[in-house]
């Protein structure tokens, strides 16, 4: 991600020009009307991704994450979604796309691997045919010419015996080999999107890290732009090349992943990283957790939405409760959306936050 900033609003927000970002999405909005209120999942979010480069997309469950994901994939269903901005895809905007052509793009061009892939898979279908059918669509070739592909396609991801184990169900496959499956069925096509919605979520640490391992050397045969859609930091340190850390469905950090990790800048980031296990040093502190819940998307707090769990939100008289912190890049490449001093921010990372984690 470039240092240059595009408006969105009265936010500036980190961004790419559109001819070097194979993803651009500028000023997203999807909110959905309830009996309740307006629930604002994603509340203007931007960012930029080129191909054979990974972003990292972090923060607690209601953050807009996962919604972030199916609106590029279209998966909203229209009419129950208010959805504005762009989401441009190698310069066509899917918001403005009818449905068919989004469908047209679905699969072929991006892909999406689901969070839990028993539910994602249709039961009553074998594995095979589900990949057959993903291929057929996008491609005219005989069932025969798909089923070879599909069979080719479950070796790849390590599948054992896939000759045979591709007309089993998925209920017949393991936790660690159906996700496999839903990588192999999604990027059967070859897509030049890929996005990971908590790929290794269930899974134990052995089959997480040949998750992780197989994304990683697909991406590299295919040179796709991969979005990994994750709580776990543990998951981004090892893909990610850039990192977004979103709350309250929006972008409060944005950096490299070196960035994040040695010099985070937000006191949600610091948050989230006080609240992760650490094995590669001896932690002399408990884990510090972030105090409160994440707020409701229905009302979300006036000024900063962070500043009813923050620490640090009377340095700043009663700016963090009347208004919202500007999206600003504090150094190249690095973005946060704080009102906390450059000199503040410095102090309180170097004697009280650092030395805890």
């Amino acid at each position: 991600m470039s240092s240059e900033d595009i408006m969105a609003g009265d936010v500036a927000v980190p961004s790419r020009k559109p001819d070097q970002a194979f993803l651009d999405v500028r000023d997203l909005r999807v909110h959905f009307p309830t009996d309740d209120g307006l629930v604002k999942s994603v509340d203007g979010l931007t960012f930029a991704l080129e191909r054979g480069k990974t972003l990292g997309i972090v923060g607690e469950s209601g953050s807009g994450k996962s919604v972030t994901s199916l609106s590029i994939m279209g998966l909203h269903k229209r009419g129950t979604a208010q959805i504005s901005g762009q989401i441009m895809l190698d310069g066509e905007d899917l918001v403005a796309a009818t449905p068919e052509r989004v469908r047209e793009l679905r699969g072929k061009r991006m892909a999406m691997i689901f969070q839990d892939p028993l539910t994602a898979m249709h039961p009553f279908y074998t594995v095979g045919q589900q990949i057959i059918e993903a291929y057929r669509v996008h491609h005219k070739v005989s069932k025969q010419v798909a089923r070879k592909h599909a069979i080719e396609m479950l070796d790849r991801v390590g599948i054992p015996q896939p000759d045979r184990r591709v007309d089993d169900y998925p209920h017949q496959f393991s936790g660690g080999m159906r996700q496999r499956a839903m990588i192999a069925m999604a990027l059967s096509c070859d897509p030049e999107l890929l996005i990971a919605d908590e790929p290794t979520t269930a899974l134990d640490v052995t089959v997480q890290a040949q998750i992780l391992d197989l994304i990683v050397d697909l991406q590299k045969d295919f040179n796709s732009a991969v979005i990994i859609i994750t709580h776990d930091l543990g998951v981004v340190a090892e893909l990610a090349d850039d990192i977004m850390v979103m709350y309250a469905g929006r972008s409060v950090e944005y950096g490299t992943a070196h960035e994040i990790f040695s010099a985070p800048q937000h006191p949600y980031t610091w948050g989230l990283l006080g609240s992760m296990p650490r094995l590669d040093r001896e932690r002399t502190e408990r884990l510090l957790p972030i105090p409160g819940t994440p707020p409701s998307l229905i009302n979300v707090p006036d000024g900063c939405p962070f500043n009813p769990r923050c620490a640090f939100k009377d340095l700043n008289g009663d700016l963090s409760t009347t208004e919202r912190p500007e999206f600003r890049e504090i150094s190249p490449r690095h973005f946060i959306a704080c009102h906390l001093s450059t000199e503040e921010r410095q102090r309180l990372w170097t004697t009280e936050i650092k030395p805890k984690l």
